[in-house]
């Protein structure tokens, strides 16, 4: 898939996980969502494009550096309605730098996994394996051609 593709990807993953209620939410915790795959597969693209439907205004980076950044969602559907709002709060954690689980824990892992208006994007999420719930949601990002990449979804098991 292209860019644009990504891009309408990213809008139909949102309308997915507003729709649909996943098992962390109805037992009171946050929807996890993971992304799997190499450097340059579009993890952060889709993640801008994810933001940008969910109707968060700031530019989404990478958050590589500082490890987590928190943005507030705007009350707006895919659609373009205004919605009851499900979540408050999209994080988006770039584990790629951690040299461990514990880190993520220091940062305040166990209370915003607790909050289900919290709805929480791990890049590499491979790398926090013991701590993830292993009821998550995981994108799996590939390199196709130049300027092509595949995205294939995988609900919990």
């Amino acid at each position: 898939m292209n860019i644009e593709g990504t891009e309408a990807f990213a809008k139909e993953f949102v309308g997915q996980i507003l729709e649909k209620e996943s098992a962390a939410h109805k037992a009171g915790r946050a929807t996890v969502v993971g992304l799997y795959g190499d450097l340059g597969s579009g993890k952060t693209t889709f993640m801008q494009f994810f933001g940008q439907a969910l109707g968060i205004k700031e530019k989404i980076l990478s958050p590589t550096f500082v490890i987590e950044k928190i943005y507030k969602i705007g009350g707006v559907n895919v659609d373009g309605s205004e919605s009851q709002k499900k979540f408050e709060h999209l994080i988006h954690i770039d584990a790629y730098r951690l040299e461990s689980e514990n880190e993520l824990v220091t940062l305040g892992w166990q209370e915003i996994i607790s909050n289900p208006k919290n709805l929480i994007c791990v890049e590499w999420a491979d790398k926090i394996p013991g701590i993830i719930p292993k009821d998550h949601v995981r994108l799996k990002f590939a390199h196709r051609e130049e300027g092509s990449r595949m995205i294939e979804v995988e609900l919990a098991k």
